[in-house]
């Protein structure tokens, strides 16, 4: 190789330093009519520096300064920490300096969109090391250039070439810092005077944020494979990673780790959920305050970065609306009983095996998974504080998560408007009812209990009403849906408190109108369910697809209830909702009868449809004999 000190050795340099600076500065002013000028630039001087560096590797050859190849061992290509050219020697420096060009030409290709060059260059970079053993002069090229391939392959949903690409890399940086350690030489230091060389700090910088790029690869493969777990595991080191090496963007950081949540919350780990939302809101708050409204109509990049942080913020914010209801609905399913209820003696011994439990639990599972810097820690402590990671047990409890859900609620609406985002307005409207269906369960008032109900209705029905039926069907189903649920358990509730009230089993006409009431609006809201199944002339399917097979058949089931219960003193409207009865329960019974699948969907309603059938005829025959006498 030239030396070091000479013209020629300095005009390589020269060039080298050009291409990074057209490729990363240069490139970014680049016009949308030439958008690659500055690559295409930077290309040319790098191809003059590999043919350099050939000249003088062939001068040296010449001069019999370069020693024979040697084959690579069997089995240690990609490892290259076994016997081979050292990487520390003249040749294996070689061998890094023609592959970083190599390697950078790859990158070169892969910006421009030439897949097929830029994975030839990455592999005649791989060629060029697999002869050498890895050492603090290699290390970081080995990293990038596997790095570099991966990204390629699962570009091309060749994901498992992808994963074994940057499994190695993985392997290669964790092997390297058990038997070394040291700062390694950067690939730009291949190209560097002495004076310019990099500090221990920044190697160390540069050869972590290698690293942390692999664990970022690393779990979008596994997560593309269906390694949940792992992807997670992945996913949170590099968050960690990027802290502790400050080399992140706030509202890309923040959308990540809110998105991590949602993964904790299926899996019921509560504590790490809430670490990772707190996290994610205080560090979206050093992206800073988002423009005024003012200011984003005077400049074009005021109102991008507007738009952006306010989008983020709410998708942020939606996070944290799942976990509080998560919270309540994992807490609902293990305190009620078999009709739905409190098991108060369930609640008791919750409360008492977690004071056992949470502090030994809490201590144990925090150490592993705690985010945030000097600047940082305290303020995502202090937001933790605010919020429950265990399950509520009482009403106080529940009210405190569903308060917090509720900031949240408002927070998303002020982005996500019904003007403009009308499915997103509609799942956080469905994400509030939610709540107060939750919190609900707590309330051992009745009277109260039935206002928070009330309340869902009043934010469901205008909508569920207003909306288009032809753009948005499948919303419109879910609403009504939920609306008749709604209005039956308002009638539940009713008739409870009614029964509790009177000194006598006979009902005050105002509670049998309320009762009627409710209970016919929770009926046309299940049949608008059932005559949006229908076609445009109003006939009713023969076969109901899968995804609305039990709603529908439930819906019929329910529909048949409410008949059955609607209180009259005619008894010809009696016998008139008796048979609107019988019509439903037997649409249940012959649809599992000509379609013997759709049994197993259904097999509660079902056994209770199949029974009423042959009871309903009865109870009819009955009344209109009764009818027949009286007149």
């Amino acid at each position: 190789m030239a030396s070091v000190s000479s013209d020629e050795w300095r005009a390589v340099c020269h060039k080298f330093t050009n291409a990074q600076n057209l490729a990363l500065v240069e490139s970014r002013k680049d016009p949308e009519n030439e958008p690659f000028r500055s690559k295409y630039k930077a290309r040319e001087l790098l191809a003059e520096v590999y043919c350099s560096l050939k000249s003088f590797e062939a001068g040296e050859e010449d001069s019999g300064g370069r020693p024979p190849a040697e084959p690579p061992v069997d089995g240690q290509r990609e490892a290259g920490f076994g016997p081979g050219v050292g990487g520390d020697s003249p040749a294996g420096l070689r061998a890094a300096r023609l592959g970083a060009i190599e390697y950078y030409l790859g990158v070169n290709h892969v910006d421009t969109e030439e897949l097929s060059a830029g994975q030839e260059h990455l592999m005649n970079c791989m060629k060029l090391l697999e002869r050498c053993s890895v050492t603090s002069e290699n290390v970081s090229l080995f990293i990038h250039v596997r790095n570099q391939l991966g990204i390629l392959w699962a570009g091309r949903d060749e994901t498992e070439t992808s994963q074994g690409f940057l499994e190695t890399a993985e392997s290669n940086y964790q092997r390297y810092m058990k038997e070394d350690g040291s700062p390694p030489t950067d690939m730009t230091e291949y190209f560097t005077s002495e004076e310019n060389l990099l500090t221990h700090q920044e190697r160390t910088k540069r050869f972590e944020l290698a690293y942390t790029h692999t664990m970022y690869y690393l779990a979008q493969v596994y997560k593309n494979l269906g390694e949940t777990e792992r992807a997670a595991t992945y996913c949170h080191s590099t968050l960690q990673r990027q802290l502790q090496l400050n080399q992140f963007s706030p509202m890309e950081w923040a959308l990540n780790a809110a998105t991590l949540s949602q993964y904790y919350i299926t899996k019921g780990l509560y504590m790490e959920g809430r670490h990772c939302l707190s996290a994610a809101t205080v560090i979206s708050g050093l992206a800073g305050e988002a423009p005024s409204e003012a200011a984003a109509r005077e400049s074009e990049a005021e109102s991008e970065r507007r738009e952006q942080l306010r989008q983020k913020r709410a998708e942020i914010a939606r996070c944290w609306i799942k976990y509080c209801l998560n919270l309540l609905q994992d807490s609902k399913k293990l305190l009620e009983d078999s009709i739905g209820e409190l098991d108060t003696d369930r609640q008791e011994e919750m409360k008492m095996a977690r004071r056992r439990e949470e502090e030994e639990e809490e201590k144990g599972r925090k150490s592993a998974l705690l985010f945030g810097s000097e600047d940082t820690f305290d303020s995502i402590a202090s937001l933790e504080e605010k919020v429950r990671c265990s399950l509520p047990l009482d009403f106080t409890e529940a009210r405190a998560v569903f308060l917090v859900g509720q900031n949240y609620v408002t927070q998303a609406k002020e982005y996500f408007e019904m003007d403009g985002y009308v499915t997103d307005h509609v799942e956080i409207l469905q994400d509030y009812s939610a709540l107060f269906r939750s919190l609900a369960f707590y309330e051992e008032d009745l009277e109260r209990r039935c206002k928070m109900h009330k309340r869902r209705v009043d934010m469901l029905e205008p909508i569920c009403n207003d909306l288009n039926a032809q753009y948005y069907l499948m919303i419109r189903r879910q609403m009504m849906f939920e609306l008749a649920e709604i209005y039956n358990e308002m009638m539940d509730l009713k008739l409870t408190l009614a029964n509790r009230q009177a000194d006598s089993e006979t009902l005050d006409n105002h509670t049998i109108k309320k009762f009627n009431n409710l209970c016919s609006a929770s009926a046309k809201y299940f049949q608008m369910f059932l005559d949006s199944l229908c076609s445009p002339e109003g006939k009713i399917p023969e076969h109901l697809e899968d995804e609305v097979l039990r709603p529908a058949l439930v819906a019929r089931f329910r529909v048949a209830r409410l008949y059955s219960r609607l209180i009259s003193a005619s008894p010809s409207a009696q016998l008139e909702n008796l048979d609107k009865s019988l019509e439903h329960y037997k649409y249940v019974v012959q649809y599992c009868e000509a379609h013997p699948e759709a049994a197993a969907t259904v097999e509660t309603e079902l056994e209770l449809s199949t029974e009423m059938v042959g009871l309903l005829p009865l109870k009819i025959n009955r009344l209109k004999s009764k009818m027949t006498a009286n007149n």
